[in-house]
């Protein structure tokens, strides 16, 4: 089954965003469990914990459907040891969150060397950071995510992902999530239905089926290998729309979370019915 929704605001509360997921009819959802510009949270409060769980139950949400991202202030791979430090802690915070509202899946951008040290001392920093979150947590997955590779970014070759899965001790407890418009701005081509057929062969090959834990399904405002992160409506990019088709009708992206943040969340419904269309060839 297909699992597809949106990013959506938690303003008002987690609970909030589930409402606003089940508005836009779809059965997946994204969200930030606190303020994704700033370090601190007040920790979540019971009654809060308590609205998001029944919710969910209300409307038909399992943990499986559901991919909250990090904080965008997280660089796991920072080369300063108080900057790292902070954001080793912060992470912790966010996966502890996650696992207090029965939340399995924590999505994250990988980190940046900011030309201070080398990409595989910066992998390497990332995996350790994820081995220590996983070491002061009990269950939640760390999904790191393929970026465009801006700026120092790393992640924007599916190499280096598996390089990161390959020092995490509880290989159990981490996966992926591949952004469309990150891997084509990061030189994977996915404007026809084969080009789509050839990343996912690209990334089972490089990185393994079984680390793809989620999708976000953005079209592109910036160029192909551009190394420029740009959303876009489906189909108003520079992908359109055969490729997105294809990865609807592919088997390999079944049971997972596939999330629009495409940049009108007013027409969110009409995209994911459109995905919704494409598994039947409509």
């Amino acid at each position: 089954m297909k699992t597809i929704g949106a990013h959506v605001s938690a303003a008002g509360g987690v609970d909030q965003a589930v409402i606003r997921a089940t508005e836009i009819g779809a059965n997946a959802f994204a969200l930030f469990t606190k303020n994704q510009r700033q370090w601190q949270a007040k920790p979540l409060e019971a009654k809060t914990i308590e609205a998001f769980k029944r919710a969910c139950d209300t409307h038909g949400f399992g943990p499986g459907q559901i991919l909250p991202h990090d904080s965008y202030l997280i660089n796991l791979g920072h080369p300063e040891p108080e900057g790292l430090a902070k954001s080793r802690a912060a992470f912790v915070d966010e996966c502890q969150r996650c696992e207090q509202l029965g939340l399995e899946l924590l999505n994250f951008h990988p980190g940046s060397h900011l030309n201070k040290i080398s990409e595989s001392e910066c992998l390497a920093r990332i995996a350790e950071s994820i081995n220590q979150a996983h070491a002061a947590t009990e269950f939640v997955v760390a999904v790191i995510e393929n970026t465009a590779g801006q700026g120092t970014n790393l992640g924007f070759r599916f190499e280096h992902l598996a390089e990161i899965i390959d020092q995490v001790e509880d290989k159990s407890r981490v996966g992926a999530c591949i952004d469309t418009c990150h891997a084509f701005a990061a030189g994977y081509e996915l404007r026809s239905a084969a080009d789509a057929t050839t990343m996912l062969d690209t990334f089972e090959r490089v990185v393994g089926r079984r680390y793809l834990r989620g999708m976000h399904l953005n079209d592109a405002k910036s160029t192909f290998a551009s190394r420029v992160d740009r959303h876009h409506s489906l189909g108003q990019g520079n992908i359109g729309s055969e490729g997105f088709a294809a990865l609807m009708r592919d088997p390999r992206t079944d049971d997972i979370p596939l999330i629009l943040e495409t940049i009108e969340p007013a027409i969110w419904p009409q995209e994911i019915q459109w995905l919704r269309d494409q598994q039947l060839g409509a």
